[in-house]
């Protein structure tokens, strides 16, 4: 089995038959689950972001935290 690199066969081919060319436009369960992990990274941050923010302004702190001043 004879090996091309990618170059070579672009090379070959006229600029009218690279945009004829199809294909690779498909979403794939791993980018499915890149960009699900990714939304739930940015969620859970905002959720203790908002969480702590809420503390601090409500001066709800728990009572670990505040034998630890």
């Amino acid at each position: 089995m004879v090996m091309q690199d990618h170059q070579g066969v672009a090379d070959r081919l006229s600029r009218h038959e690279l945009l004829l060319v199809s294909g690779g436009r498909s979403i794939s369960g791993t980018l499915v689950n890149a960009f699900t992990s990714a939304f739930k990274t940015v969620y859970g941050f905002g959720q203790d972001f908002g969480g702590a923010i809420r503390r601090l302004t409500s001066r709800n702190l728990c009572t670990m935290c505040i034998r630890r001043r």
